[in-house]
């Protein structure tokens, strides 16, 4: 008999994650429309995005070789405590009018460092609070969250034009004081700790996530394609998009936020698909092989599009990109061993995490001299290719772990 969903823990987490993110990401955005006002530069813009992304290189490793050792539960909570009090110090110091670019880089790496480590410790700690057989379902629910939150982004840049940016930064330290208690009220046996492997040596375990990649072939075709998406796909439009609409007269920031809303609004009207209705477990290699490279298509060419094509073509991308969010995470975090599952996460955001980085500063420099829009096509098409090389020639290893029943 298949176990409840709505366990007591499960709710709490959930509750948790949709308060901090509904903060998060309102303050996430603020930061970024104020960098990008105060530079007017792709390369400067992109060099802020990298300042957040390198602390991922080498920490989440880390994290994913402590955490497995280690309490998650206690990690998350207090890091949520510190966020808080972060926060309330980046209001204070923005209310005064005190704006510094090199602050904002060392800024963003501190975000970005405490982001990493609660990253690995909340998705190694998530699937053991979901009931067996319920896992589909449950991350259903976790990428319902982001786009609710993201549904909230005009308001930042109307408080932006209106009363002032800072008082989300405010709002966001107020958001993770809450999910911290909220958290601490969870009760889980966390048995990575009282594991009886034999104890290595911290290189020997750090090592050990590569090893149990390089191990599992289905699991290497799934970091390929992901290292080669965030090169080519995520981090070029991360780093080009905003600028391009925000710096575009014709465009502007509140085009580029109802964009995002309609995108958010897809990938919240397909994590409720998810959630009422499964994937077919035999199927689900197939659906994702597909979405991968229609998901390229409309990302490549949705810039070139009138207006109310951008705008129906985003909320497609969500749609799709909830699909294979659902599909990969759920799969891998079944398929991976609980006492491996932080180094696993650590290790696949790490080689993530430097290809979106070297995606960032050479989208970045291209930005300054070619057009956004081909220069987005362009890598998304490559993707395309390298979809067709990693994903489909490597089916046989891939359907291992995507097929599986969660």
């Amino acid at each position: 008999m298949i176990k409840p969903l709505w366990n007591k823990n499960f709710t709490i987490i959930t509750i948790g994650t949709i308060v901090s993110m509904l903060g998060n990401t309102l303050s996430s955005f603020a930061l970024s429309l104020m960098v990008n006002q105060y530079t007017k530069s792709t390369l400067a813009f992109a060099i802020y995005l990298i300042a957040y992304s390198l602390p991922r290189i080498i920490i989440t490793s880390i994290a994913g070789t402590y955490l497995d050792k280690r309490s998650r539960l206690k990690t998350i909570y207090s890091l949520d405590f510190f966020a808080s009090f972060l926060f309330l110090f980046i209001f204070i110091f923005v209310k005064n009018g005190y704006f510094s670019y090199p602050f904002f880089l060392v800024l963003a790496m501190v975000l970005g460092s405490v982001d990493s480590i609660y990253s690995v410790a909340y998705d190694s700690l998530y699937p053991t609070l979901i009931a067996e057989g319920q896992f589909s379902k449950a991350y259903s629910i976790s990428s319902m969250i982001y786009p609710l939150a993201s549904m909230t982004l005009p308001l930042a840049v109307l408080l932006r034009d209106t009363i002032g940016i800072e008082v989300i930064f405010l709002f966001n330290s107020i958001s993770f004081l809450v999910a911290a208690i909220f958290e601490t009220k969870i009760k889980t046996d966390e048995s990575q700790i009282k594991s009886t492997v034999k104890e290595e040596s911290f290189i020997n375990q750090f090592k050990s996530g590569f090893t149990y990649i390089k191990m599992n072939p289905g699991l290497m075709v799934i970091v390929a394609y992901f290292f080669t998406n965030s090169l080519l796909q995520t981090s070029v439009s991360q780093t080009l998009e905003l600028p391009y609409y925000d710096n575009n007269v014709e465009l502007g920031a509140t085009l580029y936020s109802i964009v995002n809303l309609a995108n958010v609004v897809g990938r919240f009207l397909g994590g409720m698909i998810h959630y009422r209705y499964k994937l077919p477990q035999h199927k689900k290699y197939n659906i994702a092989f597909s979405v991968y490279i229609i998901i390229s298509f409309l990302h490549g060419f949705h810039l070139f599009f009138p207006k109310p094509l951008i705008v129906l073509s985003a909320f497609f991308i969500g749609l799709l990109s909830v699909t294979s969010f659902n599909i990969r995470i759920s799969s891998t975090q079944t398929y991976v061993d609980n006492n491996y599952r932080a180094r696993f996460n650590g290790t696949f955001q790490t080689i993530t995490t430097t290809g979106m980085i070297i995606g960032q500063l050479f989208s970045g420099a291209l930005g300054e001299i070619y057009d956004s829009r081909i220069i987005i096509l362009v890598c998304n098409l490559i993707v395309v290719v390298m979809t067709i090389l990693i994903v489909y020639n490597h089916r046989h290893h891939l359907k291992k772990v995507y097929n599986l029943e969660v």
